[in-house]
């Protein structure tokens, strides 16, 4: 194996889009994994939802660009005609008007400015094209054990907004396997089975990396992409005095359940963003529906201290919100043996990514991502790119941060809003909406 001139350290679908990028522009990429195969971290347990509308302005033209590369999945990756590609499922996703996401007012005038397509929907909208759907209020969500559970407070939904080019994936670990096949292309080497015990350092910078196994890869530049984990390679790293933005990882819960009888949900559904009963929903293969929670007030957080001791087992949290789900499509069915996903997030302290340099010199991260970035992987492997040239080009991003191009849409973005050392967000949801 030849010596690289960076290491990444993760190969989920960011991880990959980053050797992807790198290696495409000149660098000798090595990419380490703990799992034994690419993007079975956890991007393997993500929903894969490939959406436009954020709370930030700068979330939405990040958000509206990274579509782009979807659409264009194949081209994108330039691999051989007989390749096996993940898909693209264009759906569409309807997000429920209500007070706490203002009306969808900021989204919308996000959107506009943009020039990105949405429709709004009256409730009647709705109803011709989710006839299972109810159009009760229930706010605030509730838990199942709550005596006021399932009640509705008296008011109607006043209706939604509609994004019709958004999707989702439907392998998000064949997409990340996708994106490192790419790199290799360019040269670049994956090593799994291989996990990180230390971030090694040398005259001020970071110098490689040690294996639990004992070995030591050298390497100037090395990149933490190591999803829930990060947290715990950052602390190896010595980087976390300057940081004002942290990341944990948290666990939760995505269930699947069949859709009612008689309706079509996995042709005729769409994505779902219904902050009334704080979920999100899309369709998924064999006419089912993937429910998630939007991280309201009443579903305690549980944060865990690493990315490996923590419950893989389904809780309560499954039923709440399954039973959520069933306000508002009164026809769904319960079964009784629980399915679904249980993995970890890598949050941020304000639920939006660090894309960033650190405190020691050479060593980069792209980190709490999980949750609402998987769409954004590829123009963030773009982006990352770009930072690493800027900064070991000897810029100071930290003063100067960099202005980066987005090519499909024509815009340019002031990366320093990914920065380790930003002020907490207060426009962001602080849920898994970003």
């Amino acid at each position: 194996m030849s010596k690289p001139d960076a290491i990444i350290i993760g190969t989920g679908v960011i991880g990959a889009a980053i050797a992807f990028e790198m290696s495409k522009a000149g660098w000798k990429t090595l990419s380490l994994d703990r799992n034994k195969q690419v993007g079975h971290g956890s991007t393997a347990g993500s929903c894969a939802i490939i959406r436009m509308h954020y709370s930030t302005f700068d979330g939405t033209v990040f958000a509206w660009e990274g579509y782009h590369y979807w659409r264009d999945w194949a081209a994108y990756l330039g691999l051989p005609a007989d390749a096996n590609l993940a898909k693209f499922k264009q759906t569409g996703c309807l997000v429920m008007k209500t007070e706490a996401n203002g009306f969808m007012k900021n989204h919308m005038d996000n959107s506009a400015a943009l020039g990105c397509e949405y429709e709004e929907w009256s409730r009647e909208k709705i109803q011709e094209r989710l006839p299972i759907y109810a159009m009760e209020s229930f706010a605030p969500a509730k838990r199942l054990e709550d005596p006021e559970f399932g009640q509705p407070n008296g008011a109607q939904m006043s209706g939604a907004v509609f994004w019709p080019q958004a999707g989702y994936v439907t392998d998000p670990a064949l997409s990340a396997q996708n994106l490192m096949d790419a790199a290799r292309q360019h040269g670049a080497q994956v090593r799994t089975g291989a996990e990180v015990s230390e971030i090694l350092q040398a005259d001020g910078r970071v110098s490689g990396v040690k294996l639990t196994s004992g070995e030591e890869i050298t390497a100037s530049v090395v990149i933490n992409v190591a999803g829930p984990g990060s947290a715990q390679i950052n602390t190896m790293a010595g980087v976390l005095e300057d940081m004002t933005i942290q990341t944990r990882p948290l666990r939760q819960e995505v269930v699947h359940v069949p859709a009612p009888e008689g309706f079509d949900f996995e042709e005729q559904g769409t994505i779902i963003s219904d902050s009334d009963i704080a979920l999100y929903a899309r369709p998924e293969h064999g006419n089912h529906i993937l429910i998630g929670s939007e991280d309201p007030e009443c579903d305690p957080h549980q944060w865990c201290e690493t990315d490996i001791d923590y419950n893989p087992d389904f809780t309560d949290q499954w039923t709440t919100q399954a039973m959520r789900y069933a306000q508002r499509v009164p026809s769904l069915g319960i079964p009784s043996k629980t399915r679904g996903v249980v993995d970890l997030y890598d949050a941020s302290t304000d639920w939006i990514p660090i894309y960033d340099k650190s405190s020691l010199p050479g060593y980069y991260m792209a980190c709490g991502t999980s949750g609402n970035q998987y769409k954004n992987a590829p123009i963030a492997g773009k982006m990352m790119t770009a930072l690493i040239n800027y900064c070991e080009g000897g810029a100071d991003h930290d003063t100067t941060p960099l202005q980066f191009d987005l090519p499909y849409i024509g815009r340019s973005i002031d990366v320093g809003f990914y920065s380790r050392k930003r002020p907490i967000n207060e426009e962001s949801s602080f849920s898994v909406l970003g």
